[in-house]
This record gives C-alpha cells, sequence and structure tokens, in this order.
C-alpha cells in the first residue's frame, strides 16, 4: 500500500482575522511544520494544498497544490488525490494544517481501520473528518460530488461508508481555529515542557 499525504491548509483563516494558518507560529515554529514534521513519516510523499502564492510555503520543499475551485476542504482533497494517482499512491492521508498536534500514528490507525477504504479519525466522542484516509479510486466521485456543490467533509466520508479510527487523546485533534485556540494549544506545550 503506498500512501501520500496532503495538508491542508487552503482555508481563509476568517476566525483568525484572515491570516494564513499555515504560517501562524505556535512554540517558535509555523503551524504547517508542526504537521508536516508529525505527518511527514508516515507516508511515502508529502504535499501541502494551499491557495494563493505557494511561494510563501517553499521553505518546507514540499511541493504546493492548488484547488481547481475552491469549495473548502474537499477541494484539497481532490486536488491531493489527482496528485497522488498520477504518482501511483493507493490512498492519500490527509490532516488540517491547524491540527498541529497530529497523532504520529494517524496514517496506520486509518489504515487499519478502513482496511484500504474511506476512514476518518474520532476522539473523545468527535468525528475529525479532515484527518482521514481517501483512496485514490474516489477522485472521480468526488469530483462529480464538488460540481453539484456539496462541500461537506463528513457528507462525502459517509457517502463511502468510512470507518472510523478511534483515537484515545482528543487534544491530538486541537483544531485552531481562533486565537483562544492558539493559546491553548501554547499553553499544552508549556505544560508538556
Amino acid at each position: 500500500m503506498r500512501l501520500f499525504g496532503l495538508i491542508l491548509a487552503g482555508g481563509e483563516g476568517r476566525r483568525m482575522g484572515g491570516a494564513d494558518k499555515a504560517s501562524l507560529m505556535l512554540g517558535g515554529r509555523p503551524l504547517v511544520q508542526w504537521v508536516a514534521e508529525r505527518l511527514g513519516p508516515q507516508v511515502e510523499e508529502l504535499a501541502i494544498s494551499a491557495n494563493g502564492d505557494p511561494a510563501r510555503l517553499a521553505g518546507l520543499g514540499l511541493p504546493v497544490l492548488c484547488d481547481e475551485r475552491p469549495q473548502g476542504p474537499l477541494s484539497g482533497v481532490l486536488a491531493g488525490l489527482r496528485w497522488a494517482a498520477a504518482a501511483g499512491a493507493d490512498a492519500l492521508v490527509t490532516a488540517p494544517v491547524d491540527t498541529p498536534f497530529v497523532p504520529g500514528d494517524l496514517a496506520p490507525r486509518l489504515w487499519l481501520a478502513g482496511e484500504g477504504a474511506c476512514a476518518v479519525a474520532e476522539a473523545g466522542g468527535r468525528v475529525h473528518p479532515a484527518c482521514g484516509l481517501w483512496p485514490v479510486a474516489v477522485a472521480d466521485d468526488l469530483a462529480a460530488w464538488l460540481a453539484a456543490g456539496e462541500a461537506r467533509v463528513m457528507g462525502f466520508a459517509a457517502r463511502h461508508g468510512a470507518a472510523r479510527a478511534g483515537f484515545p487523546d482528543e487534544n491530538a485533534f486541537l483544531n485552531l481555529n481562533a486565537p483562544e485556540d492558539l493559546a491553548r494549544a501554547e499553553s499544552l506545550l508549556r505544560k508538556d515542557a
């Protein structure tokens, strides 16, 4: 099984005052670096889904994929699936750029839960569908789903009967949507230091 990875960084960061979440600093490092360091070792190849000027992410040395039509995270997933399929991958593991503590065993747990089919993460009674595993075979169906105006990640996951991979630490999926979330993450880092 050839697993590729994709950091979803195409959001507008509205709740962060329009900030580019990929470059927000946590513990002295940009969020995109946190996710790259956690997801990268779990996959064969890693890319970033981001719109706008790709030069702002050049320091990581990763491919930057743009959405064909920005419609939320699933547009990034589609770009990632097309990239992964062209390189011979079997599936794509995704994680949002604003989940800096994503588990170091995300990819294998998703793979085991779904046995190679779609799977999403779950922790603390909450599903985290943007942290998922997507076989490249679902790309055409995803393109049709987006063309029909659908954009909900959980809706598409449910359409494909996505398995749920359970994780014990709900902080692993702490989503930094607002300044107070970033402050909480800094607090967690200090506590763990």
